[in-house]
């Protein structure tokens, strides 16, 4: 998987960071190895992201990644290890944002694990923020902003600054007044147990 070059699909200068670092205590195995509808998690969420930013596309991985990484060979972008995972997801969020080139102007974060979120809501999201590129878009789910977002980068330094566990909502929460948001129901599921990977497999 070799590092990427340029801007997004649409030469805008829109990212991806796929944050995939994660160790799947829950799980009770690797998530980003489980198949849904016959592709490894980590496969189609690099897919999809794609579809949006093409090869502008930072993959980070940390518990696991020897077993990981291989698979990643042959995908678009790049992929970062991030050694400090256990610390949560804002080590991913600054690993992946360190390696973002002076040509991105903004950051699309999302989590592998959120399979039920499709190409298509991540070009809803795009769109939206080129619209007004020095706003953050946001899914909004379950009444609840997060992630899949899009920041642009004049917050890319507070994004470098996060702590511990609670990825980007922090920031979220605390830039009401610059944020739009994009309703997006399918962000609600994210693969942490089991059950959750039955909720995902039962008809809709």
């Amino acid at each position: 998987m070799p590092a990427s070059q340029g801007g997004g699909r649409a030469g805008d200068g829109l990212y991806a960071v796929l944050l995939a670092a994660g160790a799947s205590t829950r799980f009770g195995s690797p998530k980003q190895l489980i198949r849904v509808a016959g592709r490894p998690l980590l496969h189609a969420a690099v897919t999809r992201a794609a579809e949006v930013t093409g090869h502008a596309l930072i993959v980070v991985l940390g518990a696991g990644a020897a077993e990981l990484a291989p698979l990643l060979r042959h995908s678009p972008g790049s992929v970062v290890i991030n050694h400090e995972w256990r610390e949560g997801l804002a080590s991913s969020i600054r690993a992946g944002v360190a390696r973002l080139p002076p040509a991105c102007t903004g950051v699309l974060l999302l989590l592998a694990d959120q399979a039920a979120v499709t190409a298509e809501d991540l070009r809803r999201l795009a769109g939206a923020w080129r619209k007004q590129p020095q706003y953050i878009a946001a899914a909004l789910y379950a009444g609840i902003t997060g992630v899949p977002a899009i920041f642009p980068r004049s917050v890319f330094r507070e994004l470098a600054e996060l702590r511990g566990d609670a990825g980007a909502r922090v920031l979220l929460r605390r830039s009401t007044e610059r944020l739009v948001r994009v309703t997006m129901p399918s962000a609600a599921l994210d693969i942490d147990t089991p059950e959750d990977l039955l909720a995902l497999d039962a008809p809709k």
